[in-house]
């Protein structure tokens, strides 16, 4: 099967394929859109099964990010990079360098940051040999940084927004939360659910993950094969995505389907699925966009932190306007939030 016949490809104006035999770098930037601004999205370090997964993760999350990028109202178009991990290539400053001038010879048309794998020390690394790159740290309280903070706040308004919605409470106190991850984003989210009251059920394949979130609050650690199917209000999905599909849904208990993972629809008929079993789900890229929101403030300047978490507070009313048509039209959220982003992408054309 060709490129152009790949069954994620959707009409992307372009695809890069990395290979430095110095470093052992494996990479491929996709460039899906640059109607509404240059393409914007993180860089992902994962040890996939082979080239085909890589590639269909490349243009999967590419995609989702022209749709984020296009629903936040931000000057960006989406793009995305995944680095293809192996024992013969290790995360090496000499391979960070090579990645910042690959990003680099696009001249702009792509704009990196962090992303599962990728931290905000990496992005020094890659800023040596390319201004088109974000995430970086900030100092005086200007916009940028480490973006999993304002993805978590995004998420944990998105799930008060949902929670309002299909429970009719105004709180999580005394809410059981299945969060599925707790990295940088699962640990933050965690945080900010716990202060909130909630009751945390949570698992991960990383232990030191683990620790670091046990270490911090009370949680009950169950297995990762069972935290899908957890008895709680709210599955929060924080990993990778493709977790929500036809062996798993039947057999989710939560009512609201609310995470920072991007692409947690196996299918687009997955998100029938769950409305089927009146599971509200919260679209993935809607409510994870707090942290590309931050990368945006900083890559474009003069904004604050204040300015980010006011933009970031915008989360819950795009939910909000998704869960009201959905419940007017009997229509699953996911398809009527393809439909906005698209929308707007259409009105950036003219």
């Amino acid at each position: 099967m060709g490129v152009f016949d790949h069954a994620e490809f959707d009409d992307h104006e372009s695809l890069h394929f990395i290979n430095d035999a110095a470093t052992g770098l494996r990479a491929i930037i996709a460039v899906h859109s640059t109607t509404l601004g240059p393409a914007a999205g993180g860089c992902r370090r994962w040890s996939y099964a082979g080239d085909t997964d890589a590639l269909t993760d490349a243009l999967r999350l590419s995609r989702g990010m022209t749709y984020k990028n296009a629903v936040a109202e931000l000057p960006f178009g989406g793009g995305k990079a995944v680095i293809l991990a192996n024992d013969n290539a290790p995360k090496t400053p000499e391979l960070l360098s090579a990645f910042g001038r690959a990003v680099n010879s696009l001249g702009g048309s792509y704009i990196t940051a962090e992303d599962v794998g990728m931290s905000v020390d990496d992005m020094r690394h890659v800023q040596q040999h390319t201004q088109y790159v974000s995430g970086l740290p900030q100092s005086g309280g200007s916009a940028g940084g480490d973006p999993s903070p304002w993805t978590a706040l995004g998420v944990y308004l998105g799930i008060e927004a949902a929670v309002s919605v299909r429970l009719g409470k105004d709180s999580l106190a005394g809410l059981t939360i299945a969060v599925q991850g707790v990295g940088h984003v699962g640990l933050y989210l965690c945080q900010l659910l716990h202060d909130a009251g909630a009751k945390l059920i949570v698992a991960d394949v990383n232990r030191e993950n683990l620790d670091a979130v046990s270490n911090a609050m009370p949680v009950e650690i169950v297995a990762p094969s069972e935290i899908l199917f957890a008895n709680a209000d709210v599955l929060a999905p924080c990993a990778l995505g493709n977790v929500l599909t036809t062996a798993t849904i039947p057999n989710i208990k939560a009512k609201i389907v609310a995470g920072a993972a991007n692409n947690q629809l196996s299918t687009l008929a997955d998100g029938e699925r769950l409305s089927a079993r009146e599971i509200l789900y919260a679209p993935d890229y809607v409510i994870n966009a707090g942290g590309i929101i931050s990368v945006s403030h900083e890559y474009y300047g003069g904004s604050s932190e204040d300015q980010v978490r006011a933009d970031v507070a915008k989360i819950p009313a795009r939910l909000h306007a998704i869960f009201a048509e959905a419940n007017e039209t009997g229509r699953p959220t996911n398809e009527l939030a393809d439909e906005l982003a698209r929308r707007l992408i259409a009105v950036g054309k003219k």
